[in-house]
């Protein structure tokens, strides 16, 4: 693997501030999608981004962030890849998340990737389809990384990731497209050996990319940090605008 498998860590953060000004759609009429639509005077034309989150899913930080992305210029769909299921914060230290992944919470609601690839597919669709959009980027934290890898081929033109997890070597080598990755400084899920690796692989596979590291910070800092810690709310604030940085040069 480029990057190990979730754990606890992945649910483990902080809930920020802040009123989400988005709006809630269906997706192929069963999934659900937040969308936010950037100012019409700052809006990229034809260009959007699809937001593919980590296990807490759809929800106030995720959201305000995809507000952030709009306020750039671009429209940003996150995607309900858990179809309902979706994952609270700061979940008991006995959780069993394998279980949850492979069956979901009731038994009967799997989060594997053949459960989620018809609904990043579905996303991707209504994207082009439904808003217009011609030039797409793909952000995917955690959870999201593995399917922002798998589906170049779906038409990503741009990637970015953050401390990804359950990305698979063979996946990473399938991304043929610009693909900028934020990394924790302590993160089990993705450590100094599999950034390494993952550095080497996008080497030999010869398109642009970028892997910056931040300080101070864990696994999950892009999007659950605590922001009264100034050195986690620095690390966060650079990560997005390395997203943001990262879109601007390879989309527009």
């Amino acid at each position: 693997m480029a990057s190990n498998p979730p754990a606890r860590c992945c649910t483990v953060g902080v809930k920020h501030d802040g009123t989400p000004t988005g709006k809630t759609i269906q997706i192929a009429g069963k999934y659900e999608g937040y969308l936010a639509t950037p100012p019409a005077d700052k809006a990229h034309k034809d260009v959007g981004l699809l937001f593919i989150p980590d296990v807490i899913g759809i929800w106030q930080n995720s959201k305000l962030m995809a507000d952030q992305f709009a306020a750039n210029g671009y429209l940003t769909l996150i995607v309900d890849v858990f179809n309902g299921d979706a994952l609270t914060l700061n979940r008991p230290e006995d959780f069993d998340f394998m279980k949850w992944l492979t069956k979901g919470s009731d038994g009967n609601n799997p989060h594997t990737f053949e459960a989620v690839d018809p609904i990043v597919v579905a996303a991707i669709k209504t994207l082009k389809e439904e808003y217009g959009v011609k030039k797409l980027g793909a952000l995917g934290y955690c959870f999201g990384a593995k399917y922002v890898c798998r589906h170049y081929a779906d038409g990503i033109q741009v990637g970015y990731i953050a401390h990804p997890s359950f990305v698979e070597e063979d996946e990473l080598k399938g991304f043929k497209a610009p693909l900028s990755i934020a990394a924790a400084e302590t993160d089990d899920i993705f450590p100094a050996a599999k950034r390494h690796k993952s550095e080497e692989i996008l080497k030999e596979g010869g398109n642009p990319y970028q892997i910056n590291l931040y300080s101070g910070v864990v696994h999950g800092f892009s999007v659950r940090c605590d922001p009264s810690k100034k050195v986690e709310a620095f690390a966060k604030e650079q990560a997005f605008l390395q997203a943001v940085t990262w879109f601007d040069y390879h989309l527009l």
